[in-house]
């Protein structure tokens, strides 16, 4: 992870020059058969982390699945401390990207542009452009791309899902949102960094702040991603959950919220000075609302305690859906009560994937989008970034989905993106 381009310049040219002729004359994605690749995967993990050794894990129980390299800052965690020379493998087919937030756009973007099929662990992007661009390079290089919002694969999320967009509770009236703490603000004392850790590459992409043993880890006192100068707080982690399930239900994958506003407290940040133990630290306040569609038909969404982490409660003309991670209620109860057969039926079918992991494997094989494709996760990471954004403000939003950028608030629009460090930056184009 450093400052420099993704390739050597015969490498990049190589690659680019492929992948822009496959885009040009063939399906979206090169099937892998195609390239007349073996039919053992190779992949690579950048981020080997706890978070990155579970997910390389999982995939390494595939029986067709080697991984064959790891990259990551820290030199007692990875083969390499600079991930471009896994990237620079001609034998590695994919990478699964699990660094922080931060690092997700420019590894995922690097991994595209060496032609390796990706793996990003959710949430996608830690910015909406972050995001975009990460769209754009999956596309040019005809690579499959995979979001890791594994409640995509997973029985009850899909069957909440079906039954919703099938009509079981009629037209959705409103939704209830769990109310995801926002980031909190680092101001933890320094100290000296292990020897065997390169922490100025670990910042990245972010202002570099000095090294504390608390912000190090993931969720720890209480780790990088409850800090905003990291990560979106639980409201991109926990919230590309159960605002990636939302936008599954309302059919929104390639869309979004129109509108955005708060009610109570105004915004206070949360500044933290020692160490903070325990999860799920943040501001909470004040109360987010969201609405989808203009007009009449318009549904609203609240961000309130009373609904599930990881899912939501759908208030419909028949009926009540609440729904989530491993859990699906109705009310009536017997809206629920569907056998296969009968889902199987239904007008509307939305995509099966019994498998996160090996949906992607497949995708790969076949050349098809998978379950929670870039787009996919693109979108759910923004509505997120949004909720943030509309708690920071406390301002009425109106957000455009088509052009990704708020109304007539160009301060709104600042918290798009932000100004990288120097060597860092995305490239533009990707």
């Amino acid at each position: 992870m450093q400052p420099q381009p993704p390739l050597n310049r015969r490498s990049f040219l190589k690659t680019t020059a492929a992948a822009s002729a496959a885009a040009a004359a063939g399906p979206m994605f090169l099937p892998r058969s195609a390239r007349g690749a073996n039919e053992r995967f190779m992949l690579g993990l950048i981020g080997a982390g706890p978070r990155g050794r579970s997910v390389a894990g999982a995939f390494a129980r595939q029986a067709d699945v080697t991984v064959a390299m790891r990259a990551d800052v820290h030199k007692a965690r990875g083969d390499t401390q600079n991930y471009h020379e896994l990237l620079e493998r001609d034998d590695i087919d994919g990478v699964i990207v699990a660094t922080g937030d931060r690092w997700h756009a420019l590894a995922a973007i690097h991994a595209a542009q060496a032609g390796k099929h990706i793996f990003t662990e959710k949430p996608l992007s830690f910015t909406v452009r972050e995001g975009r661009k990460m769209v754009e390079a999956t596309r040019r290089y005809n690579v499959v791309h995979q979001t890791g919002s594994q409640q995509r694969s997973m029985d009850d999320d899909y069957r909440a899902c079906m039954l919703i967009r099938n009509g079981a509770i009629g037209k959705v009236r409103r939704v209830q949102a769990y109310n995801y703490c926002s980031p909190m603000e680092h101001a933890m004392p320094g100290g000296d960094a292990p020897p065997e850790l390169d922490w100025d590459r670990w910042c990245g992409p972010v202002a570099a702040v000095p090294y504390n043993e608390n912000v190090y880890p993931m969720r720890a006192n209480p780790g990088w991603m409850s800090f905003r100068q990291f990560s979106g707080g639980e409201m991109t982690g926990w919230g590309t959950h159960g605002l990636d399930h939302i936008q599954w239900a309302l059919g929104k994958d390639d869309s979004g919220p129109v509108e955005l506003w708060t009610e109570g407290e105004p915004f206070e940040p949360w500044i933290v000075k020692e160490p903070r133990p325990g999860r799920f630290h943040g501001p909470k306040e004040p109360k987010i609302f969201m609405r989808y569609d203009d007009g009449a038909d318009g549904i609203e969404v609240e961000f309130t305690d009373d609904a599930p982490m990881g899912g939501g409660v759908f208030y419909g003309e028949k009926g009540t859906i609440r729904s989530g991670r491993g859990s699906l209620r109705s009310d009536p109860p017997e809206l629920a009560k569907v056998g296969a057969d009968e889902l199987e039926a239904m007008d509307v079918q939305l995509y099966r994937s019994r498998d996160h992991n090996r949906d992607w494997l497949d995708c790969i094989k076949s050349g098809e989008r998978p379950c929670a494709d870039v787009e996919v996760g693109h979108r759910s990471a923004t509505v997120c970034h949004l909720a943030n954004i509309a708690r920071w403000t406390g301002r009425r939003l109106r957000w455009d989905p088509v052009k990704e950028q708020f109304l007539n608030d160009d301060d709104a629009n600042t918290y798009l993106d932000y100004e990288r460090r120097k060597g860092y930056e995305l490239p533009d184009p990707v």
